[in-house]
């Protein structure tokens, strides 16, 4: 993963559980933002802490048009999209470091 490349991401409290769409220019950072309580308190209230999904982009611009677009999206196809890259639910988050 090139640093600081625009992404996406989903995280999850757990398998089928609370899920949070977020945007970043720098992924690793904001993962560990999260996880430190530093930002969103969403994350922090339901235990949001797992990186289960992520895409990234060329440029901010098209990974914000992707966040919108998933942020309107059902919860099942948010599901079905994480089960699809990331059958397991395992925490990607070590994956990146």
């Amino acid at each position: 993963m090139r640093s600081r490349q625009p992404s996406v991401y989903i995280l999850a409290s757990r398998r089928n559980g609370v899920l949070y769409v977020g945007v970043t220019s720098d992924l690793v950072q904001r993962v560990w933002q999260h996880r430190s309580g530093f930002i969103s308190s969403f994350t922090r209230a339901h235990a949001a802490y797992c990186l289960v999904w992520y895409e990234l982009h060329e440029t901010m611009e098209s990974a914000i048009s992707r966040e919108k677009l998933l942020k309107k999206w059902h919860r099942q196809w948010k599901l079905e999209l994480v089960e699809r890259f990331n059958p397991y639910w395992n925490d990607l988050y070590p994956t990146l470091l």
